[in-house]
C-alpha cells in the first residue's frame, strides 16, 4: 500500500491502495488537487436519467416479493416455486453485475448499460407469455442478467461525471436509495397486475416502461466517446469462473430451501461452487493479464472486513423484506394493494436515508456509518420477529419500517463512495462492479440461507409464523455480526475531497 505525505494526495490507483490506510488523514490534504468546477444542471439531469434508470432496475426485486406469493397460486404450481420467483431475477443480476464494470470499461459505459437494458426489456416481453412456474424462473432470471450489466455502467457513469465530493456522495447517495424505493415501490404492481387483472400483465408492463425509461435515456447521456480502457481485453476465464461460481452458490442455497439437504446433488454443488471460487482466485491472482477483479484491492486491512460487513447486512435486508410480504399477506390476510401500502414507510424513510447517509459518510469514519446501517436491521428486525401473529400494522410493523429504511442506505452509500473515491476514473466501473454485487447479490443470497433455516424450523409447514420468525432471527444475527466487524474491524477515516487527485485527471485525459 503506498504511502501519503504532507505534499501528496492519496493514492487513487486500485492496486496500489484501494482503501486508504487508516493513518492517512484525507480530509484536510489540500495538495495535489485539481480544481473543480460546479455542477451544471446538464450535468445534474444527467445525473437524475441515471438513477431513474437505476430505479427501473430495481422494480422487478420488490415486484417479485409478492408476485412470487401470488404465481404458484393462480398457475397451480407449488408453493415452494415461490422463493425462487423471488430470488432469480437478484440471483443472476448480482452475479452478472461482477463482470458489467469491466465490458463498460473497454467498450463504453452507456454502450454497455444499453445492452443490458434490451436484456432487461427483452426477457421481461418473454416472461409474460410464460404459464409455468419454471419458465417464469427462467426468464426472470435472464431480465436479471440485463439489470446486472447496467448496474455498474450505470455507477461508473455517475462517478466519472461527478468527481469526488458533497454532490458526488448526494447522487450516490440517491442511487443507493433505489434499491429500497424499487424494493417497496415494486410491490405495489403486482396488486394492480394480479389483483386487478392476470398476473403476466406485470411483466408485459416492466418490459414497456423499460423499454421508454431507457430509450429517453438513451438520447439524453451523451455518447460514450473512446471508452476509459478502449485498448483493453475482457478476461473472459475469469468471468466465467467468477460468474459460474455466484449463480452455483446461490442456486445451492435456495434449492436447499426447497429441497432440502437430504439430496446428494445439492451438496455435489455446492462443492462445484467453491471450486470456482478457488479456481477465480487462482486465475486472477496468476495468469490474468486484465483480471476482472484485481486482487491488489484486497491489500488494505479494512477492504476485506467492509466487504464481508456489507454483504452480510444486505443478506439481513433481503431477508426482512421477503418474509415481511409473507407475514402481511399469508398471516395477516393483507391484499397485495394494502401489503404495498404498508410497505411505503420504507419507501420514504429510504429516499430521505439516503441524504443522511451522503453527509454523514464526509463527517464521520465510514465504519460508524456501516455500523448505523447495521444496528438499524438489528432493532428492526427484533420488533418485526417478535410481534404477534395478528396485530394492527402501527404497533410494530410501521415502526421496523421505519428503521429499517435506513439500513441499505448508509451501507450502500458508505461502502459505494469509499471505493469509488480510492480508485482512478477508469476504474469506476469496477468500484461499481463490485459494490454493486456485493448488494444485489447479498439480497438474493439471503433468501436461500433463511428459506434453509425456515424450512427446518416450520414443524413440517405446521408452523408457518415460527419458521418465518426463525428466518427473521437471522436477519438479526447476520446485521449484528455485521456491526460487530465494522466497529471492530474497519477502519477508514471520514473522505471530505472535492474533485479528482491532480495526476488523476491528467491520467484520465491522456
Amino acid at each position: 500500500m503506498s504511502e501519503t505525505s504532507g505534499t501528496k494526495g492519496p493514492s487513487n490507483n486500485l492496486d496500489e491502495n484501494p482503501i486508504l490506510a487508516p493513518e492517512a488523514d484525507i480530509s484536510h490534504v489540500e495538495q495535489g488537487k485539481a480544481k473543480q468546477s460546479q455542477p451544471s444542471v446538464r450535468d445534474n439531469v444527467l445525473a437524475f436519467c441515471i438513477v431513474f434508470c437505476q430505479l427501473v432496475q430495481a422494480i422487478p426485486y420488490g415486484a417479485g416479493l409478492i408476485a412470487a406469493i401470488d404465481i404458484p397460486k393462480a398457475i397451480g404450481a407449488p408453493q415452494d416455486k415461490a422463493v425462487w420467483i423471488a430470488a432469480s431475477y437478484p440471483l443472476t443480476q448480482g452475479a452478472f453485475v461482477l463482470i458489467g464494470g469491466r465490458i463498460g470499461a473497454v467498450h463504453g459505459h452507456k454502450n454497455t448499460m444499453l445492452f443490458g437494458a434490451c436484456i432487461y426489456v427483452l426477457f421481461h416481453l418473454i416472461t409474460g407469455f410464460m404459464r409455468t412456474a419454471d419458465t417464469v424462473i427462467v426468464m426472470r432470471a435472464l431480465s436479471g442478467v440485463g439489470g446486472g450489466i447496467m448496474v455498474p455502467n450505470l455507477v461508473a457513469m455517475l462517478t466519472i461525471a461527478f468527481p469526488p465530493g458533497l454532490m458526488r456522495n448526494v447522487w450516490v447517495g440517491m442511487f443507493g436509495a433505489m434499491g429500497p424505493v424499487g424494493a417497496a415501490g415494486g410491490t405495489v404492481f403486482p396488486g394492480f397486475f394480479g389483483q386487478l387483472t392476470e398476473w403476466w400483465w406485470l411483466f408485459f408492463f416492466l418490459a414497456i416502461f423499460g423499454a421508454v425509461v431507457f430509450g429517453a435515456t438513451s438520447f439524453i447521456l451523451p455518447p460514450d466517446g473512446v471508452p476509459m480502457d478502449a485498448t483493453g481485453t475482457i478476461d473472459y476465464v475469469g468471468a466465467y469462473f467468477g460468474v459460474a461460481g455466484l449463480v452455483l452458490f446461490n442456486f445451492v442455497w435456495t434449492q436447499a430451501a426447497v429441497v432440502g439437504w437430504e439430496e446428494p446433488y445439492v451438496y455435489a454443488l455446492l462443492i462445484v461452487s467453491i471450486l470456482h471460487f478457488a479456481l477465480f482466485v487462482l486465475w486472477e491472482g496468476k495468469f490474468a493479464k486484465e483480471p476482472i477483479l484485481p486482487l491488489g484491492i484486497w491489500g488494505s486491512p479494512s477492504f476485506g472486513p467492509m466487504v464481508l460487513s456489507a454483504f452480510m447486512s444486505f443478506m439481513g435486508v433481503g431477508i426482512f423484506l421477503y418474509y415481511v410480504q409473507i407475514w402481511n399477506i399469508e398471516i395477516r390476510h393483507y391484499s397485495n394493494l394494502l401489503t404495498a401500502a404498508a410497505n411505503s414507510a420504507f419507501a420514504i424513510v429510504g429516499t430521505c436515508g439516503c441524504f443522511v447517509s451522503a453527509i454523514a459518510v464526509r463527517y464521520l469514519p465510514a465504519q460508524i456509518v456501516m455500523a448505523t446501517g447495521a444496528i438499524a436491521a438489528v432493532v428492526a428486525g427484533i420488533i418485526f420477529a417478535t410481534m404477534p401473529a395478528q396485530q394492527t400494522y402501527w404497533a410494530q410493523c410501521f415502526p421496523a419500517f421505519i428503521i429499517m429504511g435506513f439500513s441499505p442506505d448508509f451501507i450502500f452509500t458508505a461502502t459505494q463512495i469509499i471505493t469509488s473515491n480510492s480508485v482512478q476514473r477508469k476504474h469506476q466501473g469496477i468500484a461499481g462492479s463490485l459494490m454493486g454485487t456485493i448488494q444485489m447479490y447479498g439480497l438474493s443470497t439471503g433468501l436461500g440461507f433463511a428459506g434453509t433455516v425456515e424450512r427446518y424450523t416450520n414443524d413440517g409447514g405446521r408452523d408457518q409464523v415460527g419458521g418465518i420468525r426463525h428466518a427473521l432471527y437471522l436477519t438479526i444475527g447476520m446485521a449484528g455480526a455485521s456491526a460487530l466487524i465494522s466497529l471492530l474491524l474497519i477502519r477508514i477515516p471520514k473522505d471530505q475531497r472535492e474533485g479528482w487527485d491532480t495526476e488523476d485527471g491528467g491520467a484520465a485525459e491522456a
